[in-house]
């Protein structure tokens, strides 16, 4: 395996009833809160009043962010940067799914910053300081409450980048899966759906001794792949959503990436479409995700070989490794349309005229892949195997 550092210090306060944490979590940071949210869901599930009244208990000053959009762009980021310098900020609180707390990593870094905070997100300049913040979760997928990435929209250049720092990391996340009762079923699959892609991108990595990474890997998608029909069927279910919770968070925490650095390829190219397109991130990768695994086969087939026998159970007498390859391909296709995601870029209108503009936006920095470099030819191919 590569040699690795590991460090992440966000605090994780896990289960039923935890939200009372904030009396004692935000204290420690100062008493101007920014509270960052998305289009009103915890309103009307209650949430956003339970976090108030402990806001109000513990004699906070409140400032609000609300309307977070599901791909966060910087026009909101900006937005949230002037509400800290003018209402004197000393802390931010971002109550809702992935989207939210990547756009407060944004505005936490943006407000330390004296330039424009797009110059941060294009790694054009160096992230030195971050106000302090936490989250409490409301959606399992993105595993942005116990990490230090984040994705943000430029949406009048058609540009949307991952990036990140070490000071990005959240002080604390509250994960209550109580909290995630009230996702509706179509964003609990893309929750599912993106976890589980976390997993595949940081299972294709180039690094050889690697089995227990790999064994943890195989382990999550088993259990997500277990618990997510059983999931759809109770969508209340608190042990259900408890597992689903978890799986997201050590999907993509860092754990799975010690010693052997991922491929991210396919979000990537995903961050490409949905640039032009706005659709959900992990519909997305649900359409990409296969598609990038069968173009580039020569080099997949390893590692899907090995998720045929030991994820899908599937016997390999008889076959060769690159039919049981493309069968791990055509078996995780399934799972996830069996859900509900979607198969084709055309489940979300798009056609083939915008192809050579997503190319152009996914190459925006140059080739890319850690486990097989991409070249626009090989992002044209994946997008057209894709219509």
């Amino acid at each position: 395996m590569d040699a690795f550092q590991f460090r992440n210090p966000t605090k994780l306060i896990f289960g039923k009833g935890q939200l009372q944490t904030l009396d004692t979590e935000i204290p420690q940071y100062g008493k101007n809160v920014l509270v960052v949210y998305g289009g009103g869901s915890i309103k009307r599930n209650g949430l956003y009043d339970q976090v108030m009244e402990r806001l109000s208990a513990i004699g906070a000053n409140v400032a609000e962010l609300a309307g977070v959009e599901p791909n966060p762009r910087l026009t909101t980021v900006r937005k949230g940067v002037e509400l800290v310098r003018e209402n004197d900020v000393d802390f931010l609180l971002a109550v809702g799914g992935g989207s939210v707390i990547d756009c407060t990593k944004a505005i936490a870094a943006g407000a330390k910053y004296d330039g424009d905070v797009w110059d941060l997100i294009t790694k054009k300049e160096e992230v030195k300081a971050t106000l302090p913040f936490g989250t409490v979760l409301t959606l399992a997928a993105t595993g942005s409450e116990m990490n230090s990435g984040s994705v943000i929209t430029n949406w009048e250049t058609n540009e949307k980048y991952g990036w990140g720092s070490p000071l990005n990391f959240p002080k604390f996340s509250i994960l209550d899966p109580e909290n995630t009762f009230t996702v509706p079923e179509n964003q609990t699959v893309y929750g599912i759906v993106d976890m589980m892609s976390h997993v595949l991108e940081s299972y294709f990595h180039p690094a050889t001794n690697t089995k227990l990474q790999e064994r943890m890997a195989e382990a999550i998608l088993l259990t997500v792949m277990e618990t997510a029909p059983q999931l759809l069927e109770n969508l209340e279910s608190y042990e259900h959503r408890e597992t689903i919770l978890y799986s997201g968070t050590m999907a993509l925490n860092g754990i799975l990436q010690m010693g052997a650095r991922g491929d991210w390829a396919t979000h990537n190219i995903e961050h490409a479409v949905s640039a032009v397109y706005d659709i959900p991130h992990a519909g997305g990768l649900a359409i990409l995700f296969p598609n990038w695994m069968r173009h580039n086969i020569e080099a997949t087939e390893p590692k899907l070989k090995q998720l045929a026998i030991r994820v899908f159970g599937i016997d390999p007498e008889g076959q060769s490794d690159r039919e049981l390859a493309l069968t791990a391909v055509d078996k995780i296709s399934e799972f996830w349309t069996s859900l509900g995601a979607p198969t084709r870029l055309a489940d979300y209108d798009i056609d083939d005229s915008q192809l050579d503009l997503m190319a152009d936006r996914a190459m925006k920095r140059g080739s890319f892949g850690n486990f097989r470099t991409q070249e626009k030819e090989d992002v044209m191919n994946v997008l057209q195997m894709s219509l």
